[in-house]
């Protein structure tokens, strides 16, 4: 019970004259845009994150802080 291709292209034909030639680069070009701000803030999430545990000072591999030589 697949769809055959008559009905795949009454369904581009539909979506075409819904939404006409005009606005389908456009939805296109906001979904892009979209996709790159929700990339841009997952990196800038990360960022955070790792600033924010890199403030609480230099702590060496066993999570114990760094002496200093004085």
């Amino acid at each position: 019970m697949g769809l055959s291709i008559w009905q795949l292209m009454l369904v581009a034909v539909l979506f075409l004259l819904m939404f006409g030639r005009g606005k389908i680069p456009a939805l296109m070009s906001d979904l892009a845009a979209g996709i790159k701000n929700f990339k841009s803030g997952l990196r800038d999430d990360e960022l955070e994150r790792t600033q924010a545990s890199g403030q609480s000072g230099p702590k060496a591999e066993s999570g114990r802080p760094e002496k200093e030589n004085v």
